[in-house]
């Protein structure tokens, strides 16, 4: 029903702040400050919310905003971080059910699924995580993400020049943590009038190509301002490497009709790969698409120096060489 308002006779005053004045000052901190997990809750809420409204756009933002968070936190160095490694294991393993229920609800596929009313009892769990020791309620594991750099922090961290690093002969590759999980989405339904585009990663062209570790490339939609437009995607591990070329094939469903795209807005590929010296994934480069390049067919790109400019004020091209990143358009238009 309605929330009626009550108001408080003027003569409760002194009694309240009386009341007040016995509060420890650390609570009245925490009403000012929602602490994490509050806050997280509280997210996980608002878009629980949006999925039993059928506002499914609304509620993969949330989730997926949400799983970032969460998996930021559960990486967290121990002495910058609040919480346990037991709770940061939990906080990890909420993050993949949410990315579990985004897949759920991009998908037409409906085995298997991870349904609203399991999410539901994450919420309990979120907000009390620091008292929760109960066994989890799903088998799930955290997603075992590398350590992975915002553009421009693994600046401060190279020394060596990126020619004299020891690619292929650093190891083989099997001794190296778990590999990077795709995160591609399924194509979103058609609407009348409307163009949704998928777009095929064939290669990429780059001189060192065969001495790539576990390469991949994170796809993401950003307008002017370096803002996100549409979930972000990470493909599955490259296909196959030679001399010269890192073969993706992989398909990319854009995760906006293209009319609803802003003015201005570019999508960007960034390659990135696993560098074993230093035990991180780096981007080694990247490349963008702007909307009147969106067209039926093939289109090479060229490849631009790190860190990933966003904005495209400064750029600065990779290579001399002929060597560029192979994609294929598709629209698709009802």
């Amino acid at each position: 029903g309605r929330r009626r308002r009550v108001s408080w006779p003027l003569q409760n005053a002194p009694f309240l702040s009386t009341v007040l004045a016995a509060l420890p000052q650390s609570f009245l901190v925490s009403l000012s400050f929602p602490s994490p997990e509050r806050r997280w809750g509280a997210s996980l809420r608002r878009g629980a919310d949006f999925d039993s409204w059928g506002q499914l756009v609304e509620a993969i933002d949330e989730y997926q905003i949400l799983a970032r968070h969460l998996q930021k936190e559960a990486q967290a160095q121990h002495n910058n971080s609040e919480f346990t490694e037991e709770q940061k294991k939990t906080i990890g393993k909420i993050a993949t059910c949410l990315e579990l229920r985004s897949a759920a609800l991009q998908s037409t596929q409906s085995q298997e699924e991870f349904k609203l009313e399991d999410l539901k009892k994450l919420e309990p769990i979120l907000k009390n995580i620091l008292t929760y020791n109960k066994e989890f309620p799903f088998d799930v594991q955290p997603v075992p993400l590398r350590r992975i750099l915002a553009p421009g922090e693994e600046e401060n961290l190279e020394f060596e020049d990126e020619e004299e690093e020891g690619g292929a002969g650093a190891g083989s590759p099997d001794s190296f943590p778990a590999r990077v999980p795709g995160t591609l989405l399924p194509r979103l339904p058609s609407e009348p009038g409307m163009t949704l585009l998928t777009i095929r990663i064939e290669k990429i062209g780059l001189k060192d190509a065969g001495q790539c570790i576990d390469p991949y490339m994170t796809v993401s939609v950003k307008d002017l301002n370096g803002i996100d437009l549409t979930p972000v995607q990470d493909t599955p591990v490259a296909s196959r490497k030679e001399d010269t070329y890192v073969h993706f094939n992989v398909d990319i469903e854009l995760q906006k009709h293209v009319e609803k795209l802003t003015k201005g807005a570019a999508i960007f590929f960034e390659f990135k790969h696993y560098k074993p010296k230093k035990r991180f994934t780096s981007t080694k480069c990247f490349a963008f698409m702007e909307m009147d390049e969106i067209a039926a067919g093939p289109i090479v790109i060229e490849l631009y120096k790190k860190p990933t400019d966003f904005k495209r004020k400064k750029l600065q091209l990779l290579t001399k060489k002929p060597l560029y990143l192979h994609l294929h358009q598709t629209l698709h238009k009802e």
